[in-house]
């Protein structure tokens, strides 16, 4: 076995660091035991590793040293941050690094909610590290947030406790950023902790894509989804998503065309004109799946970037997910809200999601992905198809379904769970492989009138999707 196939247990991680004399610093955490200081203490040698530990579990001492958070959240980022703020601070001013040229210090911290005693509410919380790669360098920080799934408070405990070693001794002994957020799983089941957001900062980070991370965490399934805003940035899911009317179209968008525009707006418009939805609560997503994201099996991460950076541009929140069937979004955004939820899709998508040969994994079939969306409060809302000027338009009237589940389509249908959209003649008959295409031929003058306004532009300036042709710019 080679080095790189071994793993260390969590005590030989701990043991590892403890007897590195260059590393040093302190462990703060709260809500989760001191299960992290206690992998290195049990280890042995931890004198030469460990300045201080601490737990301030009463919220009143937490105020007093890490100051009162403004939405009365003690399990959240600004927590976080405010104790790698506080006990890095101290590092630098109680140590001196004349004393110990060669240390590198460290802050760990987690603020952490296991699952309490009644199992009413889900384990989750916040774990970060400023740390120091090199002596009398400028620290670096990495962020996570993860969810705890096991169904025992000991044991999301014992998870807090390898987690949180393995992220120590990834940050000094691994370079690059994916390998150390693999290691973060090593004597881990992925089935009781999941990463929905990492963020990597500081000086031996600065060419990091914190994109590029989140796709990984899809991509190596140490979660099921994430999520960029406007800005561009990856947030927890939660806190965009927490007691929100989610208003989802699912796509390509490879690239967004006007259809897609069509299609959300109609659809924004049937949503929120909705009784049950509160406008100012609505959260529109622009949701592609990691399928989608596959170009001849393997996954291009430039494509991705380009097209979260046209989506992002034009002011919508994208998620990417590692879902393939529609219930399973279904599924996913219901844990978030308990309110009305829509969902865009075009007549040749549903008439998928009534395939049977995509449920023969489910025990019990088509039947079992529909009770999940019959038990959902979810409207669906559906936008016609018509691929060429000589088909007829298809819409909820007469969609193709199959007998054998004609039944399943009805009872939507008649319970009103099926909307048809309104839509633009001029622009329903734009696909986006068309557009595709066209770009990537350099097609000048044959798509531009398919995208929303400037996002033409903003492919032919940074050579998008394929495109390597000097188009002239509109200034000259």
């Amino acid at each position: 076995m080679t080095e790189e196939e071994l793993i260390l247990s969590a005590t030989q991680k701990a043991l590892r660091i403890n007897l590195d004399t260059s590393i040093y610093g302190s462990m703060v955490e709260i809500g989760a035991g001191q299960e992290v200081a206690r992998q290195f203490f049990r280890a042995g040698s931890a004198s030469g590793t460990i300045a201080k530990t601490m737990s301030a579990y009463d919220r009143n001492f937490s105020d007093a040293i890490y100051g009162k958070e403004e939405h009365g959240r003690y399990v959240c980022k600004s927590r976080l941050l405010n104790m790698l703020d506080h006990e890095y601070s101290l590092i630098e001013e109680r140590l001196n690094p004349a004393d110990s040229p060669d240390r590198r210090y460290f802050t760990f911290a987690d603020t952490v909610s296991t699952i309490n005693y009644e199992k009413t509410n889900k384990g989750h919380g916040w774990i970060g590290v400023r740390f120091q790669k090199e002596s009398n360098s400028e620290p670096n920080d990495i962020i996570l947030h993860v969810n705890l799934h096991d169904q025992d408070a000991k044991i999301q405990q014992e998870t807090i406790g390898i987690l949180g070693t393995n992220l120590l001794h990834a940050c000094f002994y691994q370079s690059d950023p994916k390998d150390i957020l693999k290691e973060l799983y090593d004597n881990l089941s992925r089935s009781s902790i999941d990463i929905d957001m990492v963020h990597f900062y500081g000086p031996d980070f600065k060419d990091i894509d914190n994109r590029l991370l989140s796709l990984t965490l899809v991509k190596e399934k140490m979660t099921d989804g994430v999520i960029f805003t406007p800005d561009g940035l990856n947030h927890q899911p939660s806190d965009i998503l927490h007691q929100k009317n989610i208003l989802a179209l699912r796509g390509s968008f490879r690239p967004v065309t006007k259809v897609n525009i069509d299609m959300l707006e109609n659809g924004l418009e049937k949503f929120s004109s909705n009784k049950k939805v509160k406008k100012e609560d609505i959260q529109v997503l622009f949701e592609i799946t990691l399928s989608n994201l596959k170009t001849d099996g393997n996954i291009d991460e430039q494509d991705f970037l380009d097209r979260v950076d046209i989506l992002c541009s034009l002011g919508y929140t994208v998620m990417i997910s590692n879902f393939r069937k529609y219930y399973k979004v279904i599924e996913y955004l219901s844990q978030f809200t308990p309110n009305r939820m829509g969902l865009i899709i075009g007549v040749d998508s549903l008439i998928d999601m009534f395939e049977e040969k995509y449920y023969r994994n489910l025990n019990g079939g088509i039947m079992e992905a529909f009770g999940i969306i019959f038990t959902r409060d979810i409207k669906i809302y559906l936008y016609p198809y018509k691929p060429n000027t000589k088909s007829e338009l298809l819409n909820s009237n007469n969609i193709p379904i199959h007998p054998r589940v004609k039944a399943l389509y009805e009872y939507l249908y008649r319970n009103k769970r099926i909307e048809d959209l309104d839509y633009n003649k001029e622009v329903l008959g734009i696909f986006s492989r068309e557009v595709f295409k066209k770009i990537k031929n350099c097609e000048e003058g044959t798509w531009e009138h398919m995208v929303p306004e400037g996002v033409d532009e903003i492919i032919k300036e940074k050579c998008l999707f394929g495109c390597s042709c000097e188009f002239p710019s509109k200034k000259d």
